[in-house]
C-alpha cells in the first residue's frame, strides 16, 4: 500500500473498523438500521466517483478509547481535509504533520494552563494518541471528510452514531468532563443530562478567529486545569 492510500479511506466497510470494549453494540445496531445504511451507500458513491476520503479509520477514536475508561470527551466537528492530516481522532494530526493553528492553540492553552511543555515537534508532534490511550474520548462529529471540502460530510448520517455515543457516555454512572469548545459542540450539551455529576466546560473554538474573542476565549479559559482537579477529586 502507498503512504497516500495508506492515509485514505479505502472502503466502506464497517468491518475493517474494529471498536474497543463497550462500543460494539452500539456500532452494530447503527450500521444496521437505515440511516447506518444510507450512509454506507453514500460512502459507495462517493469513493466509486474517486473522492478522495479521510481518515482511513473513521471509527478509530472508538477503538483507542475503551467504553468504560472514558474520563474526558472532547468534541471536534469533522476531521481535517489536508492529505495526510486526519487520522482519526478529534484535533490530532498524525505523527509529522505541521500543526493546524487550532492544535497550536490547545497546546498553548495546556502551557499556560498547566505548565505543560510545548511537545518537541515532529516526535509526539500533534498527535493526541496518547491522550486517546489514557481515557480522553476524542470524538468528531462527523467521522469522514473529502480532501478540500470541510464538512462535505456533515448530515450524512455520522451525527446519529456520535449523538449515541456521547449519549451512551453521558447516560453512565461515572462522572466525566465534557469540554465542548465552539458553538457546534456546544449543541451537543442538551445530550447530557444535568443530573449524573458530570463536568461541561464551554469555551469559544480554539481556532485563531475566536480563541481570543468572547463570550469565553478559549486562550484564558483554564480548562485543563478544571478538568484536572474534577478527575482527581473523582479518583482520577
Amino acid at each position: 500500500m502507498t503512504e497516500s492510500a495508506a492515509s485514505q479511506l479505502l472502503s466502506a466497510d464497517p468491518g475493517n473498523w474494529p471498536v474497543a470494549a463497550g462500543w460494539a453494540p452500539l456500532v452494530q445496531a447503527f450500521f444496521a438500521a437505515p440511516p447506518g445504511q444510507a450512509l454506507l451507500a453514500f460512502l459507495r458513491e462517493r469513493l466509486a466517483a474517486g473522492a478522495c476520503i479521510f481518515p482511513p479509520e473513521p471509527l478509530r477514536a472508538l477503538a483507542l478509547t475503551a467504553a468504560r475508561d472514558v474520563r474526558v470527551v472532547i468534541l471536534g466537528q469533522d476531521p481535517y481535509h489536508g492529505r495526510g492530516q486526519a487520522e482519526g481522532l478529534a484535533f490530532s494530526v498524525a505523527p509529522g504533520v505541521a500543526l493546524p493553528p487550532s492544535l497550536r492553540n490547545i497546546f498553548k492553552e495546556l502551557q499556560r494552563d498547566l505548565g505543560t511543555p510545548w511537545p518537541n515537534f515532529p516526535e509526539p508532534g500533534g498527535s493526541l494518541v496518547k491522550w486517546a490511550r489514557h481515557g480522553v474520548l476524542l470524538l468528531n462529529t462527523s467521522l469522514t471528510v473529502e480532501e478540500g471540502r470541510p464538512a462535505s460530510h456533515a448530515g450524512k448520517g455520522w451525527e446519529q452514531l456520535t449523538d449515541a455515543v456521547i449519549r451512551q457516555v453521558a447516560e453512565g454512572d461515572r462522572p466525566v468532563v465534557f469540554m465542548l469548545w465552539g458553538s457546534h459542540a456546544q449543541t451537543k450539551r442538551a445530550l447530557i443530562p444535568a443530573d449524573r455529576g458530570h463536568l461541561v466546560l464551554c469555551a469559544n473554538h480554539p481556532s485563531p478567529l475566536s480563541a481570543l474573542r468572547p463570550p469565553v476565549p478559549f486562550i484564558g479559559c483554564g480548562h485543563f486545569g478544571k478538568a484536572r482537579a474534577f478527575r482527581l477529586a473523582h479518583g482520577g
